[in-house]
């Protein structure tokens, strides 16, 4: 079986020509096969020089015409130009071409813009395959690296949904990030279709859809909360201004990490206010370690635990509210079918643990966030934008930092963790649960800390937003560099207190069910 290829210029008289000689013998010898290739003039040059590069042909003009060994794409065998392909039909088959000069330009230029209209198509289809653009902040964290492969997975965006990462960061970490390329697209995933880094800030955020926030960076000898203040408020003025100008209208942003997570989410609000509705703010990591230190209690699963409620700072003084807390699959003398639980508060009988151990391990956690590794935080930030894309479990309740309306008796404008479900691709506070009304003194001590934090953000005289994003951004350390890791409580407790203060936040504060929240 015969089969050629025929590749020419667009607009080209002779390749017409030769076209409509192929197609005569396609259609009228079985055994002939013609497989036909048209380049834009613009184009054509450079792609000859490449074709004959690659397979070490000598070839100058339009059209070349080669005969395939095997099958398109093999090995080829070159035939020559239109007149070397005129002399084989007339040899091989008995058949030349008698169009007219006149008939050769009119079908060259049908050939041109059919080839345009062709090209226009496929830059269509194209568009109809927008990858969805996601942007990490501070990609050079541990945070990021178990980030990626469960973005890529397609369970957080749904199997019909390819993404491009963008990798945001300092000029410092572009090493780390060009490495991490290349480990992402090792993945081979079928969901991702680019990933990039970036390193110039007035690029960040072009176009994105969804903002992941890391651990920013901040610079290495911040120890006093008026300099960490001042660090957190620059940045956030820097990326507040980034996103109102290049991200897309309907951005996601999700801001995670283990220090003021609450005051990061509450300055992007105040700097990108015509996103603020859709910045949130992660409290899964908190959730997730409470869970898991109850299950080694009951000795079961933390997967088993379900609906703990984590009130206030995620980052700092918050309340783990167990009130509505409940177990699955629990193993006892009761058993039920897989949708029975029990309140987890009446399986634990060591008053002592819930009232001492527990809430203290979980303050120590929020305090330090050393154990706030990477792959709790990268599984809190997806399991998030999971439920936000796909909406959560039904009937589950979800511990999440949004705005606050003034439900519950929160003051009104600042970012408060608080129940929630998501549904229908936004979240809904659950105000309708029963019983679980926090004592003023636990409100008090949460929402002031958090109060004094904004305060202490807006009122900070920080460097004016500039358009020389480099200088600002290159000279930031990332967090993992700093030897001394402060949470939102220690630097609260930098700031001067009156004795009545002092002896006020040594007290022990009990809810409704025994259980002792130290404030």
């Amino acid at each position: 079986m015969a089969k050629f290829v025929l590749a020419g210029r667009a607009d080209c008289p002779y390749y017409a020509k030769a076209e409509l000689l192929a197609d005569y013998l396609q259609k009228n010898l079985p055994d002939f096969q013609i497989h036909k290739i048209t380049q834009h003039p613009d184009v054509w040059e450079e792609w000859l020089k490449e074709l004959c590069k690659k397979n070490k042909w000598s070839h100058k003009n339009s059209p070349i015409i080669w005969r395939e060994l095997l099958d398109r794409g093999g090995k080829g065998l070159l035939l020559g130009g239109y007149n070397e392909f005129l002399e084989h039909a007339q040899l091989y088959y008995g058949v030349t071409s008698s169009m007219t000069t006149e008939l050769m330009k009119t079908v060259a230029q049908e050939n041109l813009g059919a080839h345009i209209e062709k090209e226009l198509e496929k830059e269509a289809l194209k568009g109809l395959i927008n990858p969805l653009q996601v942007w990490i902040t501070s990609a050079s964290s541990p945070a990021c690296y178990n980030l990626i492969p469960i973005l890529t997975s397609g369970e957080v965006f749904g199997p019909h949904m390819e993404i491009s990462i963008n990798l945001f960061d300092n000029k410092q970490a572009e090493e780390k990030l060009t490495s991490l390329v290349k480990e992402a697209q090792d993945l081979a995933s079928p969901f991702l279709q680019s990933v990039s880094v970036c390193t110039q800030a007035e690029d960040a955020f072009r176009q994105a859809h969804v903002i992941i926030f890391l651990d920013d960076h901040v610079d290495k000898e911040v120890y006093s909360l008026e300099d960490c203040i001042r660090s957190k408020a620059t940045l956030c003025h820097l990326y507040g201004s980034l996103i109102e100008k290049n991200a897309h209208d309907s951005v996601r942003i999700i801001v995670g990490g283990k220090t003021f997570v609450n005051l990061k989410t509450s300055l992007l609000m105040r700097y990108a206010p015509n996103f603020a509705h859709n910045i949130i703010a992660v409290a899964l990591g908190v959730e997730g370690k409470a869970k898991a230190a109850l299950a080694r209690k009951l000795k079961t699963t933390p997967s088993c635990i379900k609906d703990v409620i984590i009130w206030g700072n995620i980052s700092g003084n918050n309340y783990v509210d167990l009130r509505k807390a409940k177990v699955y699959r629990y193993e006892s003398a009761v058993w039920g079918p897989p949708h029975y639980s029990r309140p987890v508060l009446s399986l634990i009988f060591d008053s002592e643990w819930v009232n001492r151990e527990f809430v203290e391990s979980l303050k120590k956690f929020t305090a330090t966030g050393r154990r706030f590794g990477g792959i709790l935080a990268a599984h809190s930030i997806a399991t998030t934008l999971k439920y936000w894309y796909h909406g959560s479990p039904p009937g589950e309740i979800v511990s999440l930092g949004v705005l606050s309306e003034g439900q519950f008796g929160i003051p009104e404008g600042i970012v408060f963790s608080m129940p929630v479900k998501f549904e229908n691709g936004t979240w809904v506070v659950l105000t309708d649960l029963e019983d679980i009304e926090i004592s003023e003194q636990i409100m008090t001590r949460m929402t002031s800390d958090l109060i004094q934090l904004v305060a202490l953000g807006e009122l900070i005289n920080f460097q004016p937003y500039q358009s020389e994003y480099k200088d600002l951004f290159s000279d930031l350390m990332p967090d993992d560099e700093k030897d001394l890791i402060l949470s939102d409580v220690d630097f609260l407790d930098l700031i001067p207190q009156t004795s009545s203060e002092k002896s006020q936040s040594q007290e022990h504060t009990h809810d409704s069910e025994g259980k002792t929240m130290e404030q």
